[in-house]
């Protein structure tokens, strides 16, 4: 296939087509019927997801709208659910913060293009080798960030700014005023009240939108002095496209690069876990990484924020019966009702209700379940599980699952190892003469460098006796490194020196390059000692023996009635 014939097939499979709405006409009114449930639980998380990042509740309608049309087409799930998160949220914050609400269509825009090149160059795949713990570490972090962010709202205070989440909420609970707050948190416990009752009484009921209506109307009517959301746009802005020069960019280009890199995680958890509900085939990571980056983008032309697969609504989604994308085009669809028809009743709706939804919603993220999991698996994933969590808290996101991943990467590196070794084994068959001068040694594991020197010294160590022939078994031996390939290639020299015929037997294909570009053919006596058969390594072993010993002089054996 010529390179132009693959970059077609590679483009065709990353573009929509009529593959994507298979089985459409059989399920169209399932999946129209789960759009309208996750649009009635996704109104409240948008609304509340754009005040929490600090770019405003319409931010987060407008992102829920545009980048769930665009991600529904374009990206490589049937059934994902695209908009604003609250681990976004999260990173989104610091950035309004330090640069202003003006800074977000930049960044919003200049990440999804990042997310896009990276589903367009195949990097999706590699995002899917991040280890459990990590990630459901990642997930108690962005829980009690959520959480704690939430506080201010929640006795009826602003967000204290240039502040940790841990220290805002703090100070908020410090300085909040006593008659606001007991307002407020009369508000919080009637939202949590009723999210917690109501699908035990009616699950069929979408308990969050249930709630915020509710305190809502108590609000409303007992005209209780908290903050609201405010005055709502009765309709979508028009795309524009942001003004920015080189220093902006340069000047943003980090946030950019820490916002893609959580974009590309979440969505492609999230498609994973929507495979898993729907249990179906896990849908195309560069295909999805390109939908999620033209999504952000799109979000950014109309004064939106950036835009992940949400993982609650997709779950949600599934659950509803959604087979297709016309689920997650009409969750869409009923919003953009909701801009046109109903802006004024949901400026009304009053931020701590919004808060103690988010609250609920973040106590919810990770169950205990998966915790006693995790400490039951280990000590090294409880403790990758903990640091990430805590790093995620305390310092940033993105430096936790890189935190996360080394760590989990040098627990893995030293338990590969341990289990790596050499061991000295008995020739097979029956004993012949000069078999104790042929020493056959099995390489097990992993010779890469983390195991390359010590396991040289072993070998060095078991043929200080000087044997004539050293049978190097590596049929055991699944990985190795230029490392482990330099270290034999070195011992390999150090025994041919002393004048040990070293015989390397059972090296695969891939080995035998690597083996072959170190030099090890520069350090045996003759490339035939390659050998793929242990009867045949063993047979030219005893050959070389018995030659040996017919050269050598040998001293005559001493008379059994010899006097001394």
């Amino acid at each position: 296939m010529t390179s132009l014939s693959r970059w077609r097939t590679t483009a065709r499979a990353l573009l929509p087509g009529v593959r994507d709405y298979a089985g459409l006409r059989s399920c169209w009114r399932r999946d129209v019927v789960a759009g309208i449930t996750v649009g009635v639980v996704a109104l409240p998380l948008a609304l509340a997801f754009g005040i929490s990042s600090g770019v405003g509740a319409a931010a987060g309608l407008v992102t829920a709208i545009v980048a769930g049309i665009v991600a529904a087409v374009f990206g490589g799930s049937n059934v994902q659910v695209s908009g604003p998160t609250g681990a976004m949220a999260v990173v989104l914050a610091p950035v309004v913060a330090q640069h202003g609400p003006g800074s977000v269509a930049v960044v919003t825009i200049l990440a999804g293009a990042i997310v896009f090149v990276a589903g367009v160059t195949g990097v999706g795949r590699l995002v899917t080798v991040i280890p459990w713990p990590v990630i459901e570490g990642f997930t108690l972090g962005i829980a009690v960030i959520i959480f704690l962010q939430q506080v201010p709202a929640s006795v009826g205070t602003a967000t204290p700014e240039g502040l940790r989440p841990l220290p805002a909420a703090v100070e908020a609970l410090t300085t909040a005023d006593g008659g606001t707050a007991r307002w407020a948190l009369l508000v919080v416990a009637v939202v949590v009240v009723v999210m917690i009752g109501l699908p035990r009484l009616l699950p069929a009921l979408p308990s969050s939108l249930v709630a915020v209506i509710a305190a809502s109307v108590l609000v409303s009517v007992a005209a209780l002095p908290i903050p609201r959301i405010g005055e709502l746009p009765a309709g979508l802005p028009m795309p524009t496209w942001p003004q920015a020069d080189l220093a902006t960019l340069h000047a943003l280009f980090g946030a950019a690069l820490a916002i893609a890199a959580l974009a590309a995680i979440e969505s492609l958890l999230s498609a994973r876990v929507a495979a898993s509900l729907a249990g179906t085939a896990a849908g195309d990571p560069d295909r999805e990484l390109v939908g999620q980056g033209m999504a952000s983008v799109a979000a950014g032309l109309f004064g939106g924020m950036p835009a992940t697969g949400a993982i609650a609504r997709t779950a949600v989604n599934v659950k509803a019966g959604a087979r297709t994308r016309i689920a997650a085009l009409t969750h869409s669809v009923l919003l953009i009702g909701v801009v046109y028809l109903l802006s004024g009743p949901v400026g009304a709706i009053p931020l701590a209700a919004l808060a103690a939804v988010l609250m609920v919603t973040a106590a919810t993220m990770i169950s205990g379940s998966v915790v006693t999991r995790i400490v039951r698996s280990g000590r090294s994933a409880a403790l990758i599980f903990v640091l990430t969590a805590g790093v995620t808290v305390c310092l940033d996101l993105i430096q936790a699952v890189e935190l996360g991943i080394v760590v989990a990467a040098l627990f893995a590196l030293s338990a590969m190892a341990r289990r790596s070794g050499v061991h000295r084994e008995a020739l097979p068959g029956a004993y012949r003469p000069g078999d104790e001068r042929i020493m056959l040694l099995r390489l097990d594991g992993a010779m890469f460098f983390g195991a390359a020197e010590r396991m040289s010294a072993t070998i060095a160590e078991l043929a200080v006796s000087g044997p004539a022939v050293v049978i190097l078994r590596m049929s055991g031996l699944h990985h190795l490194d230029a490392t482990g390939a330099h270290a034999l290639s070195r011992i390999t020299e150090q025994l041919e020196s002393r004048g040990t015929l070293v015989i390397i037997k059972g090296v695969d294909p891939e080995q035998h390059q690597l083996l072959t570009n170190i030099g090890i053919l520069e350090s045996l006596r003759h490339e035939n000692h390659l050998m793929d058969s242990l009867d045949d390594a063993i047979a030219h072993a005893r050959d070389h023996v018995h030659r040996d010993n017919a050269m050598t002089p040998q001293r005559p054996a001493p008379r059994l009635d010899s006097q001394p």
